[in-house]
């Protein structure tokens, strides 16, 4: 795999980081491990990256840009009802190109022991939240109400990711119906269900 010159690159250092930082927490995140991981030699790593510091940046920085962004551009997106609002948040839930659950955990794990990354996941907590208040309020819902639904679609969510739940695919699809109507104390119209379990390759 390596030729002698051949020193990879910063996405695949990263790639491999990501992958310890799944497996074994932040604290097996390092350079000599993901040299061995690459087979590639420990210097070339600095070709890349200033030091660990740097390299760990750049995993923060995936999560944010992967998992706040794309959430919060989901929050955004068209939507001709409120029950369209939420489900295309739901599409974050069920596509992990949109966001990854794994490394929302790495990351909440890594939080406990650094008081830094506690601050950026606050932040991003901060950031989702206000994104499905506004799509609340966006609808006519009050503050309040705007506020009370937003964190209890957010709590189950995270709670999902924290207790590591595992839910077969077609139990959460035959949920979400009434997990829109608990929110939005609206009842889903079946066109709109039909369009979410369609681009999910759900079957009713």
């Amino acid at each position: 795999m390596n030729d002698g010159g051949w020193r990879g690159s910063p996405e695949l250092w990263i790639g491999a980081a990501y992958e310890l930082l799944l497996e074994s927490g932040v604290d097996a995140v390092k350079i000599l491990p993901l040299a061995r991981k690459l087979k590639l030699s420990r210097t070339s790593f600095y070709w890349f990256f200033k030091d660990r510091n740097e390299l760990l940046a750049a995993l923060i920085a995936q999560w944010r840009d992967k998992n706040t962004g794309n959430f919060v551009r989901q929050a955004e997106a068209y939507a001709e009802t409120i029950v369209e609002a939420l489900l295309n948040v739901s599409d974050c839930w069920f596509d992990t190109k949109l966001f990854d659950s794994r490394l929302e955990f790495a990351m909440r794990s890594w939080a406990l022991q650094s008081p830094a990354v506690q601050a950026d996941v606050q932040l991003a907590d901060e950031q989702r939240l206000a994104a499905l208040r506004n799509i609340f309020t966006r609808f006519g819902y009050d503050a309040l109400s705007a506020d009370v639904r937003a964190w209890t679609i957010y709590l189950v969510q995270i709670g999902y990711i924290s207790m590591q739940t595992a839910e077969p695919i077609e139990l959460r699809m035959t949920r979400m119906p009434k997990y829109i109507e608990v929110y939005a104390d609206v009842v889903p119209q079946q066109r709109e269900m039909d369009r979410f379990f369609a681009r999910h390759g759900h079957k009713r």
